[in-house]
């Protein structure tokens, strides 16, 4: 951090952002491995693809209602995942 603030209200919610951007990071990293693993299953083939698409759908609907990523995004990786599993 390259300055702390003074106010005391202003140090909080330092602290308060570094604790969502922390979570952040985990949550977008989760939807990550899970589209991974989706991406992985599908291109082997695997049985249990069409599951594996319902966790990357559901993965990645869940971040852009959290505005982890936006809404447009999902919508497309969703598409792009979809033409993965025919």
């Amino acid at each position: 951090m390259k300055f702390m603030p003074q106010i005391k209200q202003a140090i909080k919610r330092v602290k308060t952002q570094e604790a969502a951007r922390q979570l952040n990071i985990g949550q977008k990293n989760d939807m990550r491995t899970t589209v991974k693993k989706f991406r992985e299953a599908a291109a082997a083939g695997a049985d249990n693809a069409q599951d594996l698409y319902k966790d990357a759908a559901r993965a990645l609907d869940m971040a852009a209602t959290k505005h982890l990523i936006h809404k447009n995004k999902a919508g497309r990786d969703k598409s792009r995942l979809h033409a993965l599993l025919k």
